[in-house]
């Protein structure tokens, strides 16, 4: 029986209409599930996906604060810092890298740069060989340094050739044009960032500023994404700081006080000079001073400001505060009458000069511009044990200077209920009590000042990378004694250079006062006893309004103490000091007090 062809056809249509949409319906599921699973991931970002690979993909790089320099009180640079690069590598990712992609910014086009091309565009612009630079590049080192202080200017070039693997690392580079003139105050880096003497190391904070950041994006091959994140926070330089003191009179001095150790094969030597007016230290001069480029070149001991930091008996300089003393609280005056022994025995105590005599009719100014021991304890002793420890205190004895730098002294000043038999007196010519160079000078500048004591200055100023100069507001100055008792010290001290045994420290057209000083410096290796001395001389010129005070101290000088006088150092620092300030010379009288009574 014959088939009918037509109902066979209209029974397998619908058949495979059936099958095509069910495989239409499940494509689309699937395109309806990977969409939104894009539209989650991408759109929504749940769990912050995009935001874990953006962070994995961005790097940052410190870029260096430029440290703030430091100045004299002239401009003249002590100390200033450059930026400077290493270019590193990771050689792994360089070695593993045939090509890289490099954006050129003038075609705008992102360009493929065959590895060898990159090794000699760098080697080009690091003036190097190229298989020199290929070496480096090479091997399985995470990190290796290609080349170290690169300036600015070329690490921006190498950071532009974008080589995979490839970085700068920036650094700042720390110079001392000035050598060892005020090396010890300028102090020096540690491992070059951070300060580790002197003004480098009180000012750290203030001379380092604030480091800035660079954040931009790495792919997957190491290379950075052109067009891609890069952020930028500038670093803020440190600001520089302007000092009190004169490069040309700190070289100066820290020459003249080289040459008197090394004529006196001394141990070491200081030398202060201080503006009486402003309080401003013109300069602070060691013997052996480092030099911050290389410090290490001098032995760990020197490398310090000994004229803060060393405290030792200061001597006869003391007997200008006991005599300050008795004269304002009237007990005695510059011409009272002293009939002095060849000794002078007190309390069970005996005091004898340095040098001998008989029984002398001494004034009090006598008593100083002779550097008599007997005639000081003789008008000291005037004053109640405790008026001596107040008179020492208002003078700043056991009162640190704090200008600025380390380890400044305090000094010894023990009560006088702790003061024994014999030290209630010595204590009235410098010894039994202990004090910094600067310390002394201090005391005599409240003298030269009218009787105020000013506080001293090493740090002047603080000038902003804008530029702005910020002055460092002086410390309170106090009233020690009266001006009447003042002029009177003043006499006096001159009259010890006019009339006494210091005119060795005269200068020609000026009129000066001054006062010397030797004590006896303890053992250095800790024992009981003495070893060696300690000499000294303090002055101040022109005696008509005083404008300078210097200070000259030699430490353990070899010879006869006796015949040991700082005052030629003195008269040439002063007179050098005179010179560079345009001082006018002396046009009033000298004080002439009488040193015997007639």
């Amino acid at each position: 029986m014959a088939q009918n062809p037509g109902k066979s056809k209209k029974t397998k249509v619908p058949a495979a209409r059936k099958r095509l949409r069910v495989g239409l319906g499940i494509m689309l599921t699937l395109l309806l599930v990977v969409g939104g699973k894009l539209f989650m991931v991408q759109g929504l970002d749940v769990g912050g996906m995009a935001e874990a690979a953006l962070a994995n993909r961005l790097t940052p790089q410190v870029l260096p604060a430029e440290r703030g320099r430091i100045l004299d009180a002239n401009g003249t640079v002590l100390a200033s810092s450059v930026i400077r690069y290493n270019i590193v590598v990771d050689q792994v990712l360089n070695t593993a890298t045939a090509e890289f992609k490099r954006y050129n910014e003038k075609t705008e086009e992102v360009e493929t740069i065959p590895r060898d091309q990159g090794i000699s565009e760098l080697a080009s612009l690091l003036g190097a060989d190229p298989a020199k630079v290929r070496e480096s590049l090479t091997g399985d080192k995470k990190y290796f340094t290609v080349a170290k202080d690169v300036k600015p200017e070329l690490e921006d070039r190498i950071s532009k050739l974008h080589i995979p693997g490839v970085a700068a690392e920036g650094v700042s580079k720390r110079v001392y044009p000035n050598g060892s003139v005020a090396g010890g105050v300028v102090g020096f880096l540690q491992d070059g960032t951070t300060g580790q003497a002197g003004i480098e190391q009180t000012q750290d904070q203030i001379l380092r500023g604030t480091e800035g950041k660079r954040v931009f994006e790495i792919g997957a091959d190491g290379l950075r994404i052109p067009v891609a994140t890069d952020e930028l926070t500038p670093a803020v330089d440190g600001s520089d700081v302007k000092l009190t003191l004169n490069t040309d009179i700190q070289y100066f001095a820290q020459q003249a006080i080289q040459s008197q150790v090394n004529k006196m094969n001394a141990e070491w030597g200081s030398i202060i000079v201080i503006d009486t007016k402003t309080g401003n230290l013109i300069a602070l001069a060691d013997t052996n001073a480092p030099d911050p480029n290389d410090p290490g070149k001098v032995d760990a001991k020197d490398r310090g400001v000994r004229s803060v930091t060393a405290a030792y008996e200061p001597g006869s300089v003391e007997k200008m505060i006991t005599a300050s003393a008795v004269i304002e609280e009237g007990k005695s005056f510059p011409l009272d009458h002293f009939t002095i022994p060849p000794s002078y025995t007190i309390d069970g105590q005996t005091f004898t000069d340095a040098f001998e005599h008989g029984t002398e009719e001494r004034t009090l100014a006598g008593i100083l511009g002779w550097s008599m021991n007997t005639g000081t304890v003789m008008a000291g002793s005037r004053l109640s044990k405790e008026q001596r420890y107040e008179w020492l205190k208002k003078f700043g004895v056991g009162e640190q200077t704090d200008i600025g730098l380390p380890a400044e002294a305090t000094g010894i000043l023990a009560k006088p209920d702790q003061w024994d038999e014999r030290q209630q007196y010595t204590v009235l010519f410098g010894q039994g009590v202990s004090q910094s160079t600067l310390q002394t000078v201090r005391a005599f500048q409240t003298i030269a000042n009218g009787g105020v004591m000013l506080q001293p200055r090493l740090i002047d100023s603080y000038i902003t990378p804008e530029g702005e100069e910020q002055k460092v507001p002086a410390k309170e100055s106090r009233q020690v004694v009266s001006k009447e008792t003042a002029q009177q010290m003043r006499d006096i001290l001159e009259s010890a250079v006019t009339e006494g045994q210091i005119k060795d420290a005269a200068i020609d057209g000026y009129r000066v006062g001054a006062k010397t000083g030797t004590s006896q410096a303890p053992r250095e290796d800790g024992l009981a006893g003495f070893d060696g001395y300690t000499a000294s001389m303090v002055g101040m010129a022109p005696m008509d309004d005083p404008r300078f005070i210097v200070e000259v101290v030699l430490q353990r000088p070899k010879g006869n103490i006796y015949g040991i006088t700082n005052g030629p150092v003195f008269r040439s620092v002063m007179s050098q000091v005179l010179r560079t300030y345009n001082v006018p010379p002396s046009t009033g009288t000298p004080a002439h007090l009488p040193q015997f009574v007639k």
